[in-house]
């Protein structure tokens, strides 16, 4: 029988440049951090909407920085972005068919649970992943693990 933890939050935050290598550097750092913490959740989706909210962020936002928030508990990864801006939240004001409401569909097709608010210095993306226990996991050297058993506890600290 598996031992228990308390529910706990696992967080990172990455500070990046508004430049067009964020894209990539948030897509490092959320592989990674779904690899370290043994995430039972798609790598490949974590990454692509991740890649896809930043991208949005840096093309419409007006700050020199972007921050990038991941955070692990109960059950769900998120991923939240974080950007200065005096405009709507991304893909509200875009015309039908941009790639920034196409990116949107991505997100809202692929994702838990998504959306958008305001902040005070801007605006906030985000969307979740549910955790999938029978998905095998990726230990932090890319090797993929046994598969995730009913009942087992994840790194996060919830039992699934």
């Amino acid at each position: 029988m598996a031992s228990t933890r308390p529910t706990e939050l696992h967080q990172r935050r990455f500070r990046l440049t508004r430049e067009p290598t964020a894209a990539a550097e948030a897509r490092g750092h959320v592989g990674a951090v779904v690899r370290a913490w043994q995430v039972p959740v798609d790598p490949d989706i974590a990454v692509l909407l991740t890649s896809d909210l930043v991208t949005s962020a840096i093309r419409h936002g007006n700050g020199e920085t972007v921050m990038l928030v991941v955070r692990c508990s109960r059950g769900h990864l998120r991923v939240d972005v974080y950007y200065t801006s005096r405009s709507l939240p991304i893909g509200v004001d875009e015309p039908t068919g941009t790639q920034a409401e196409r990116g949107l569909a991505l997100v809202a097709a692929l994702s838990t649970d998504w959306g958008s608010f305001r902040t005070p210095a801007g605006d906030a993306v985000y969307f979740t992943l549910g955790f999938q226990p029978d998905l095998p996991g990726v230990d932090d050297r890319g090797h993929t693990r046994h598969t995730w058993k009913l009942r087992a506890v994840n790194p996060c600290g919830s039992t699934y």
